[in-house]
Parts: structure tokens; sequence; C-alpha cells
């Protein structure tokens, strides 16, 4: 028997791949090292972990929020408190940004306009999220005529302009003679009923996909019914897209709502929003006098619609693989 005959079996067995692909030394137990293979949301999460401009927009979207919850941590005046004697009053201890033509602190009435903003916008973007997926999950999953039915509701609802329908319905609320509480639910109808229709197209294209796939096959043979394919298997894998979308479109129904409160149809004092302080500030006569109480409204509008936007892009470019 050769020398390399001699080798022993124990020896082969026992020799193992070290941290470079070396065997290991005799006698130390056999490992194997795996990659395990990450999901598409892993990959997503650990692109969008190394990108700026996400973390900007969520670190906006944090404080916006918690401006929303609690108020009262930002400044310590009230919206309410106007008096004359301190009409377009410049920026002072009490009052960082002045005063406007009312007396009003303009911050403290920045600051409390967010709630109703970030309400109206957050509850539509609820209700459309909600319409989009009941639509989209349902013409996409049962086709047929089903699917022709909902396809030509969203052709309509997208022909209709979002601000001028917007005006025309929030008018008759307005002649109606409802509080600032049936105002905001109008907006909420408005907005989130106008505004579902391309988050609905995303779900609807996504359950097409997922339905095609094996593991919707695999759940059928062993019989799962419609409802638990669709809500178990379909509809987690649709759900990416969908909040891209929703993400982007709260956003825009932010913007929205300050847009019609510009045009006069927004909520009525006592109670404050980014577009109703917009609105009064606007004149050109205020303007030119005091352009401050036009320009800190607009300026928390601005940022938070960006943030929000800049949010919902980022984590499309991260699922989508082209765009990385």
């Amino acid at each position: 028997m050769s020398d390399f005959e001699t080798v022993t079996a124990t020896e082969l067995h026992t020799a193992t791949p070290g941290p470079a692909g070396a065997p290991n030394a005799p006698g130390q137990p056999h490992t194997m090292e795996t990659s395990k293979p990450r999901s598409a949301t892993a990959d997503a999460w650990r692109d969008l972990r190394r990108r700026p401009l996400f973390w900007v927009a969520v670190a906006i979207g944090l404080l916006v929020l918690t401006i929303t919850a609690v108020p009262s941590l930002f400044t310590s005046g009230d919206p309410l408190a106007c008096s004359l004697s301190n009409q377009n009053a410049g920026p002072s201890g009490a009052a960082i940004f002045g005063y406007d033509y009312q007396g009003c602190d303009v911050y403290t009435r920045a600051i409390y306009g967010t709630r109703n903003s970030m309400m109206i916008g957050f509850f539509s973007a609820l209700f459309a999220g909600f319409l989009a997926i009941a639509a989209g999950l349902t013409s996409g999953f049962f086709g047929g005529w089903i699917d022709a039915v909902i396809s030509r509701i969203v052709d309509i609802v997208l022909g209709l302009p979002l601000i001028l329908a917007g005006l025309v319905l929030m008018n008759r609320v307005d002649n109606a003679g409802g509080g600032n509480g049936a105002r905001i639910a109008a907006f909420v109808l408005i907005l989130g009923g106008l505004g579902w229709t391309t988050a609905a197209r995303v779900v609807r294209s996504s359950v097409i996909t997922a339905k095609q796939q094996d593991y919707v096959a695999a759940a059928r043979m062993l019989g799962a019914g419609n409802g638990r394919i669709m809500w178990r298997h379909i509809l987690p894998n649709a759900l990416a897209p969908f909040l891209v979308v929703i993400t982007i479109a709260l956003g825009t129904f932010i913007a929205a709502e300050a847009s019609l409160s510009f045009l006069g149809v927004g909520l009525e004092p006592p109670a404050q929003s980014w577009g109703q302080q917009i609105s009064q500030a606007s004149p050109i006569g205020l303007v030119r006098t005091n352009p401050i109480p036009l320009l800190v409204p607009s300026t928390f509008l601005a940022l938070t619609v960006l943030a929000f936007i800049i949010m919902g892009d980022k984590i499309r470019e991260a699922f989508d693989p082209k765009l990385r």
C-alpha cells in the first residue's frame, strides 16, 4: 500500500474547510458554512440603511408626528391668544417668528396647525389604502368581469380632478352648515375617495403577478380557499409596492388639504391648519407688510410633503433592483 493510501478515513472525514477554505486540523468537528439567502425586504432594508436622504426624510417625518401628538412640547404659547397690540411685531423671545396682522404668534399657530393637517392627510391615506387594497386585490385575483367593472370605476375616478372635485364637494359641506368635525370627515372622504386609484392599480398588478407563483398553486392543492389564499399568501407579497405609493399619497393629501383651505373651503377658526394659515396670510397687502406669517406655515407644509414624498421614492428605489 502506498503512502497516499495510508491516509486514514478518520483524517478525511475530520478535515473541514477553515476560514480561507483550508482543511481544519484532524480531530476538529466538521462544519460547513452556508449563507442563507436574503429576502427582497431584507435586501431593500439593507439598501435603505445606506441612503442618508432617506434617514433625513424619516427624521423630519418623526418630528412632524411628534409635533402632531404633543404640540405643547414645542411651544408653551396659545394659538388663540391674539392681541392687536402685537400686530405685525417682529421676532422676540416670546415669539421667535413674530406676530401676524391679528397679533397672533406665528410659530405657535404653525405648531398647532400641524395636528389637523396631518390628521386629514393620515386618515385620507388610510381610507384610500383600504379602498385600494379591497379593489386591487379583488380585481387582480378574480379577473374576468369583476376586473372589467372595477377597472372602469378606476378610470372614471381618475377622470375627476382632485382639487376641482374637492372644491365642489367641500362647498356643499359648507352650505350644509357643518362644523369643523364635519369638515375634517368630509376632507377624509373626498381626498381618500378620489385618491385611491393609483394604489389600486399597483395592488392589482402585484396580485396578478403573485397569483401565478408556485406557492399559490401549492396552497390551493392543500385545500386553502380563496379568502385564505388572498389574505395569507398573495396580499403580503403585494404590500411593498402599495406602501410606496400610499406613502407618497400621504404627502399629496396634506398638500391637497392646504390647497383647498387656501381656496376658502377648509377649516374655520378656531381650528388651525397650515392651509388655513397660508390662506389668511396670502393677500398681497399683508405679504408686502409682513411675509413671515406666510413663509412659516408654507415652510412647515413644504418640508413635510417633501419628506413623505422622498421617503416613498427611496423605498420604491430600494425595492426595484433596476434602480439600486
